[in-house]
């Protein structure tokens, strides 16, 4: 509807004219005549208004069509820019991101309060054509559920890419692009965080500790300390990273990507990272994960200020290492929230951040370990990244067979969703049963039902 006018309203009153007619005195000016034409006339009006909205096949936006802002009406932005490119490999390098950045959050009303969380944007994604394997399709779908289930949970967009977005760069390096898409395409972010499709959120609790952990920092990977010491090819994983939306990381992804087979030094550098790198063998192909690990380690003194190799918990934890002890990780918290009546009152799932924060503090002196997880402890690991198993192909690593990455996927899943299906009062009957049960009255103090 039309925007009403800021005009003083017209203002009628029956008192005065009544008054005069009871005690016989001279009838009111002819501009009380006129205002009363006007009445009557706006009457009408908005009558036919009313009738035009009601009637069968007549569009309300004759109305309001010259009344909504468009698109040509926003302020210009960096959007405008012809020469603006999204694409990570031959487009142009974009430079002043930073300013630009921050033109488009004043302009828009979202600078950041200091009290508020930054703004974090999820990146995944699956290849376009269906799965080859067995109940791939099916498997990734859980993947997604978890995510989904995640993100809902702590305020965090997800975006789900299937698309490949350069032709050359296919496979593991396909993340490249549209994690720099992703940047331009949502500068309110100020963070990116990629996910593999293949890793499970296995604390729906935890959150990124962004504001102390990684402040003033730009890029976040899980490292192994010991393989970072002999430089081995696997010191870093390349399956779940954070990069801070700015002209750094800009830089960073394109010197990153540059190393890809997108470019014609691919094959040099396929070379340069096994002469370089521990454990590469004698394959002279460059993946992403070896770039990684090359432009980081061999490249610290310029890039170390702004990167973090996580060590301390399980920004991303191998799952051979965290399956089979997923169901005394549940035993112990299960304790714990025996010993703490305000934890089993149900609520809503909108309250589950202040619930999770409730949790992690009485979990923290009850259970050992970091919070997030961790190669000791009993701790809940934020992700289990079943690296390897390749639920989509099914074409797993020899070294697995296949009941140990089915049932694991089954089993760490199922883990992940009875924390979520707790807030609708229900869990799954056992670790590899997809069949639920409802939950009692103040469980788990009291016993759940079989």
């Amino acid at each position: 509807m039309a925007a009403p006018s800021e005009a003083s309203p017209l203002r009628v009153s029956a008192s005065p004219a009544a008054s005069n007619k009871q005690h016989g005195a001279a009838p009111a000016p002819r501009l009380a005549g006129r205002a009363r034409d006007a009445l009557v006339f706006a009457a009408g009006v908005a009558a036919a208004v009313l009738a035009i909205l009601g009637a069968p096949g007549m569009s309300s936006s004759l109305l309001v069509a010259t009344t909504v802002p468009g698109p040509e009406d926003g302020l210009r932005t960096f959007y405008d820019d012809p020469e603006l490119s999204y694409d990570a490999v031959e487009g142009r390098r974009l430079t002043g991101w930073d300013a630009k950045r921050a033109e488009w959050l004043r302009s828009h009303g979202l600078g950041r309060r200091r009290s508020a969380p930054e703004r974090v944007v999820m990146v995944s994604g699956s290849q376009p054509e269906p799965c080859p394997g067995d109940a791939g399709d099916h498997l990734l779908l859980r993947f997604l559920k978890n995510k989904l289930d995640y993100c809902r949970l702590h305020g965090i967009e997800l975006l789900y890419n299937r698309d490949v977005l350069q032709p050359a760069m296919k496979g593991y390096w396909a993340k490249i692009p549209i994690v720099r898409a992703a940047m331009l395409a949502h500068p309110e972010a100020e963070w990116i965080w990629w996910v593999d499709s293949d890793a499970v959120f296995t604390d729906m609790d935890f959150s990124l500790p962004l504001a102390t952990r990684y402040a003033g920092r730009n890029f976040v990977a899980y490292g192994w300390p010991d393989k970072i010491e002999i430089k081995s090819w696997l010191a870093i994983n390349a399956g779940v990273f954070l990069i801070r939306n700015c002209q750094w990381s800009l830089d960073f992804m394109d010197e990153w990507a540059r190393m890809g087979p997108a470019y014609p030094e691919h094959a040099r550098w396929g070379k340069v990272v096994r002469d370089a790198l521990a454990d590469k063998g004698d394959d002279a192909w460059c993946d992403d994960q070896s770039a990684l690990v090359y432009l980081l380690l061999h490249n610290w003194e310029r890039l170390g200020k702004k990167a973090f190799i996580e060590t301390e918990y399980f920004f991303q934890g191998y799952w051979l290492e965290i399956v089979d002890r997923l169901d005394g990780v549940a035993a112990r918290y299960e304790a714990m929230e025996r010993r703490a009546p305000a934890l089993r009152r149900r609520h809503a799932e909108r309250e589950h951040l202040r619930y999770a924060a409730a949790r992690n503090a009485a979990v923290s002196g009850a259970v050992p370990g970091p919070a997030g997880g961790g190669e000791k402890g009993w701790r809940r690991p934020l992700i289990t990244h079943f690296v390897g198993c390749q639920p989509c192909s099914g074409g797993r690593n020899p070294m697995y067979s296949r009941e140990s990455c089915e049932d694991g996927m089954r089993r760490t899943l199922g883990f992940a969703d009875n924390q979520v299906l707790r807030a609708y009062g229900f869990r799954h009957a056992a670790p590899l049963n997809d069949s639920v049960r409802p939950l009692p009255f103040d469980y788990p103090a009291a016993p759940a039902r079989r």
